[in-house]
């Protein structure tokens, strides 16, 4: 399981996520890591996202304000937390830019990505048993179209391995089954996940699998 950082390392990320866009909305300014940033967080380069959401309620799914990250590597950790903390705050092209006034009434949601693996060219049936619901996130690549999906999207909305490869080549703009196309190519890769349970409240580290029990129990009482 990959999980390269401690929870206090999560905390500050995300404070950090935070304390970004809200200076970049007030002055225009992107922050540079403070002095008593964690020495790891400036020495490590992993991909990372950033998710803002509109706070629903602590027992709600939150409503997408932003999102946006690198897939790889491209700034050491605190930098890349920054960059991609603003860029979904004001550059998402779904959302208009937030306004300083909703920074009370949003949560942060900070993803550090395990490095990407392509999965094996020429077989792609074998796919949907070499993705794992709750461990992995997938990109799916094909000519010049991406789409990137993080592991808690599944969860989220308690799919199957199917399913997941579905949407991400829809969220490539692609076809539902384009990942069956031998010309597509399927990353997969993992993340640890930091998120406020309230605007500007207690950071907790994010337990897919046991969220993804509970998504299961709750469609089978459903059922």
């Amino acid at each position: 399981m990959f999980k390269p950082y401690s929870i206090e390392e999560g905390r500050f990320l995300v404070k950090l996520a935070r304390t970004a866009v809200e200076e970049y909305l007030r002055s225009g300014k992107v922050i540079q890591p403070p002095q008593d940033t964690p020495p790891r967080l400036l020495k490590d380069k992993y991909g990372v996202f950033t998710t803002i959401e509109v706070f629903m309620g602590r027992d709600r799914r939150g409503e997408l304000r932003g999102c946006i990250g690198f897939p790889e590597a491209v700034y050491n950790t605190a930098g890349g937390v920054i960059r991609s903390a603003i860029a979904a705050a004001v550059e998402d092209p779904r959302f208009e830019p937030m306004g300083i006034d909703e920074l009370d009434r949003v949560t942060f949601e900070v993803s550090i990505l395990s490095p990407l693996e392509l999965l094996e060219p020429g077989n792609p049936r074998s796919y949907p048993g070499r993705i794992v619901v709750g461990r992995h996130g997938i990109v799916i690549q094909k000519g010049y179209y991406s789409g990137l999906l993080l592991p808690q999207v599944p969860v989220e909305y308690c799919w199957d391995s199917m399913t997941f490869l579905n949407e991400g080549c829809m969220k490539a703009f692609l076809p539902p089954d384009c990942w069956l196309d031998e010309d597509t190519s399927v990353l997969i890769y993992e993340a640890q996940i930091f998120r406020e349970v309230e605007p500007r409240g207690e950071v907790v580290e994010r337990d897919l699998v046991e969220e993804l029990r509970g998504c299961k129990n709750a469609n089978s009482s459903e059922g």
